[in-house]
């Protein structure tokens, strides 16, 4: 069974499980009359406070200053410049962790501690909760705390004012893995009255733990088959094939099963009722659909629905505010939160190159193939190149160091990234000529 002993003893795996008691704990007592809308508050900042001391050690300092500060920025400032400040500290604050890792990886020739690793996954949600907060105040979808907290000269007051804040921000069901969820929705589910709170699911529950479940063992067998295989630095033509398929695989098998697990600790803690999954862009949106990610035959559909929370909010965040190159900005963005190895640099902008091909390679062919077995071909054949384009860029960022870089870019497995290069190529030269 080391397919099971791999899953559950990955350190946030086995953190995520030590809280799952205390989320169906947190449920139970939403349900009853007695817990009040303030001990909610306090139950999962401290439960937050509490798994980010066990599961970071010191390193949790790194996450208590950069709320503090958030929270003190969103009291002080007017809602016209509170995003503005508040991204630029976050991403300064986020950088100099990365740094710290860039220095300990490369410099020093390290491996740092696990727990490092888990602070800075910690401190990337971190920062999608603060500036969607900074986003919804500045977009006046939540009023600023700024002017009632300049007219109170109580510190007990001033502290009732910031605690939903510190409790969205650091609350322990999402701390260390979950969907974005929006402080307007997670204020609904801690207000809400015990006569209309969803309760515990079960059947959720157990449908997630399935799912879970069927995914290690189809990792555990991956693992077995790909160990058979040869490496990028010593394979044939289809053998690399083989190795990038079976590698990526078993990077997204590990990040559904992670994904899910986190889905379903929200889903114990009342945050992700099925249905405000129902409900579209303002409930709750899971970050993995395997059915789609593994049966699209479009890169810019697999990259919409790859984490769909996370994409969702670098759509608002980048794409939606940029003016000229929106793709480019939004996947070199995406680079700089994700820490900005040489592997990452290169898969996200690789990346967001296969989106604008994309984009003009389908358009091209919905305008010119007609017949309905071309179109099954033309759809059997994108699928193919879908995923091991979607791989290689899957190795490119999980590679992350130089070595694995020109490892990757000098195997036979370049050739599907430049296919769709020349075909963006051509048709970019053919819809100028056009024009």
């Amino acid at each position: 069974m080391d397919w099971l002993q791999l899953f559950f003893l990955h350190p946030v795996s086995l953190y995520q499980g030590a809280a799952f008691p205390f989320a169906l704990l947190f449920n139970y007592l939403c349900i009853m009359d007695s817990f009040s809308t303030w001990a909610r508050y306090l139950f999962l900042l401290v439960g937050g406070g509490v798994l980010a001391l066990a599961a970071m050690g010191p390193y949790a300092l790194l996450i208590f200053t950069p709320a503090l500060c958030a929270v003190a920025l969103v009291s002080s400032l007017g809602p016209p410049e509170v995003h503005r400040l508040t991204f630029f500290f976050q991403m300064g604050w986020q950088t100099l962790c990365h740094l710290g890792l860039h220095y300990t990886e490369y410099y020093l020739q390290e491996p740092p501690p696990v727990r490092f690793y888990i602070t800075l996954s910690s401190l990337m949600l971190l920062t999608q909760r603060i500036t969607s907060l900074s986003l919804d105040i500045c977009e006046g979808k939540v009023e600023a705390a700024s002017g009632g907290i300049r007219n109170r000269s109580s510190l007990s007051e001033h502290l009732c004012e910031a605690l939903p804040y510190f409790s969205y921000l650091l609350f322990f069901p999402a701390l260390l893995g979950g969907s974005l969820c929006s402080f307007q929705r997670f204020r609904a589910c801690v207000q809400r009255p015990s006569s209309s709170h969803p309760g515990i699911s079960l059947w959720a529950l157990t449908r997630r733990g399935l799912q879970i479940l069927g995914l290690e063992c189809l990792k555990g067998a991956l693992r077995r088959a790909a160990s058979a295989g040869a490496g990028l630095e010593d394979c044939q033509r289809l053998e690399c094939i083989y190795t990038l398929w079976s590698s990526a695989g078993l990077f997204k098998l590990t990040y559904y099963s992670h994904w899910i697990l986190d889905d379903s600790l929200l889903v114990a803690a009342g945050f992700a009722s099925e249905a405000g999954q129902r409900s579209g862009e303002e409930g709750y949106v899971p970050d993995v659909d395997i059915w789609t990610l593994e049966t699209t035959h479009r890169i810019s559909e697999f990259a919409r629905q790859w984490n769909r929370s996370t994409a969702r909010w670098l759509r608002r965040l980048v794409f939606r505010p940029s003016r000229r190159w929106p793709v480019l900005q939004t996947f070199a963005f995406s680079a700089w939160w994700h820490g900005l190895h040489p592997g990452q640099v290169f898969g996200f902008l690789c990346w967001s190159v296969m989106v604008e091909a994309d984009y003009l390679i389908h358009t091209f062919a919905d305008a010119c193939i007609r017949s309905r077995p071309l179109r099954l071909l033309y759809r059997a054949l994108t699928w193919a190149h879908t995923q091991l384009i979607i791989a290689y860029v899957m190795l490119a960022v999980e590679g992350r160091s130089l070595s694995s870089l020109c490892l990757l870019c000098w195997s036979y497995n370049s050739i599907f990234p430049v296919v769709y290069c020349v075909l963006l190529l051509l048709l970019v030269k053919r819809k100028h000529k056009r024009n």
